[in-house]
């Protein structure tokens, strides 16, 4: 059937590739972009380098991806510090350091590099149609399971199936949305129940799968490398639905030995990787608990080769120690301060409103990120992300924020409670107190309660108030589809919005760089 499709011939270049080269030349859009967008749109990485330099009259970047083993020795161990966490059914992880452990086991259709381009893994090629609704990944052949079993197109179909159940809780709902369709029924909280809309994957044959879409999207390889989108075998559910008890996979690891809150190791399968060599014998996660100054002495000791994260609180000390290299990268992590709006006094916009208008992103910057980072615009779409549009800056207004606190009903103030885990860092009490400063002005009386990260997670998104880290997201699509999205799993603001989410619809399925700023402006308006 695919062959019959003239939109989805493998030989076929799709014609948004002639539209980049044209941008490009004309400096309609960045170097950037064209890769990334030329790349999702089927051409190889190298391909798409090779005619970058054509077109821009010089050689740039290599290929990461292939270039990265040059040098290396094989064999050793590698010692990692990291809290070591359950790690039951990767579909439903919640903390990304499940993910950097699972990786090695499990693996994904794609793999998104450091140059932002995503390239072939599980699936070795992919083609979508003009309108970008229909999708074919042609999968790699002779790739093995760790039980010996082919890994083919049941298992693709079983994991699409599976996310995109409801029942399931994976947070894969909120990015593939274009296969769901409303029920007509809603949920206990009112929001609409949705179901994976008919033959929306399906098996073409052993190695080649079918994605069927309601509406155009451009990022959907880049989706299927969001950490939650890990391929487990088919019969998952069947032995358990338990990775760190039954841990089969496709990659070069398996797990020989975990234990929560202390260790996890790694040990190189003995069989040949379907990837090529494998260097490291062994990889040992090691969990030093939270405090950041034991995994500075850690690594002075050299109990560890690396760690996972560095703290504020540790930088100083980091920065002073020989040996210790500390690396600045931008990334899109950011601490959302955010509020339940079908909680009281959050379901009144005005209150929501009147603490916006008492926040000082410059201070919380300044202050509680030593001026590290990129000064939030109340959207939660980063300046470095691809379709960002800017919008004027909202200003601290005092007045204006009592105001509001006068119509809403509360001319003499309002107490209320904000929960924090320090998940990611002492930072986050400290953004918190510098919130309490500046809404003490307005009559706004911040109670921080902190909590032990394990136990901020349990009520992560069913508290009325709280800060929540969301880790890096290549695309601002990504995040606000998981976010923000009515009805998907981490919708920790219970936002439900009809007009946000056909925004957000449409600026996904624009394929023009311009277009798409232009139609995110909207997006990022309705959630300022």
């Amino acid at each position: 059937m695919a062959e019959k499709n003239d939109n989805l011939s493998t030989k076929r270049v799709h014609p948004g590739v002639k539209e980049m080269k044209k941008n490009l030349s004309e400096g309609k859009c960045s170097r950037r972009e064209f890769l990334r967008t030329t790349t999702l749109l089927g051409l190889s990485a190298t391909t798409a380098y090779g005619l970058a330099s054509t077109i821009l009259g010089k050689n740039i970047l290599p290929d990461l991806i292939s270039t990265a083993h040059a040098g290396q020795k094989k064999g050793g161990i590698l010692k990692f510090g990291m809290p070591v966490q359950e790690m039951t059914d990767p579909s439903t992880f919640d903390w990304v350091q499940k993910s950097i452990v699972s990786r090695h086991i499990v693996e994904y259709l794609v793999e998104t590099g450091p140059d932002n381009i995503t390239r072939p893994n599980l699936a070795e090629s992919w083609k979508p149609s003009d309108d970008l609704k229909t999708w074919i990944f042609h999968l790699r052949k002779g790739v093995k399971w760790s039980n010996g079993d082919d890994f083919n197109a049941d298992d693709v179909v079983f994991n699409f199936t599976r996310w995109l159940d409801p029942k399931t809780g994976s947070s894969n709902l909120g990015l593939f949305n274009a296969m769901l369709e409303e029920t007509g029924e809603k949920d206990a909280k009112g929001n609409p129940k949705k179901r994976m809309i008919k033959n929306a994957v399906e098996k073409v044959d052993d190695h080649t799968v079918r994605i069927n879409l309601k509406s155009a999207v451009l990022s959907m390889p880049e989706n299927l490398y969001n950490y939650p989108t890990a391929i487990v075998h088919r019969n998952f559910e069947k032995e358990g639905g338990n990775l760190s008890k039954n841990p089969v996979g496709t990659g070069p690891y398996t797990l020989s030995e975990f234990k929560v809150g202390e260790k996890a190791v790694l040990k190189k399968r003995k069989e040949a990787y379907w990837g090529g060599e494998v260097f490291l014998d062994e990889i040992q996660f090691i969990d030093l608990g939270q405090d950041g100054g034991a995994y500075i002495s850690a690594l002075v000791s050299k109990q560890v080769h690396g760690i996972f994260q560095l703290d504020l609180t540790t930088l100083d000390t980091a920065k002073s120690i020989p040996g210790i290299n500390v690396v600045s990268i931008p990334s899109t992590n950011a601490g959302v301060i955010r509020m339940k709006v079908t909680e009281k006094p959050f379901d009144d916009i005005r209150v929501r409103k009147a603490l916006q208008k008492t926040c000082n992103p410059h201070r919380q910057l300044d202050i509680a990120h030593r001026g590290l980072g990129i000064v939030a615009e109340h959207h939660h779409v980063a300046s470095i992300h691809p379709e960002y549009f800017k919008l004027p800056p909202i200003k601290q207004d005092i007045e204006g924020a009592k105001k509001l606190l006068a119509e809403a009903g509360y001319p003499d103030g309002i107490k209320i409670t904000c929960n924090t885990g320090n998940t990611s860092g002492t930072w986050e009490q400290d953004s918190l107190a510098v919130l309490k400063e500046d809404a003490a002005k307005a009559g706004i009386n911040i109670k921080i309660n902190v909590m032990p990260s394990a136990a901020y997670w349990d009520v992560w998104d069913k508290a009325p108030f709280g800060l929540t880290v969301w880790y890096h997201r290549p695309l601002a699509v990504m995040v606000l589809g998981l976010a923000y999205r009515s009805g998907v799993p981490w919708n920790e603001c219970s936002y439900n919005n009809p007009a946000f989410d056909a925004a957000l619809d449409e600026a996904e399925a624009t394929f023009d760089v311009e277009d798409r700023r232009v139609k995110m402006e909207k997006v990022e308006k309705i959630l300022q």
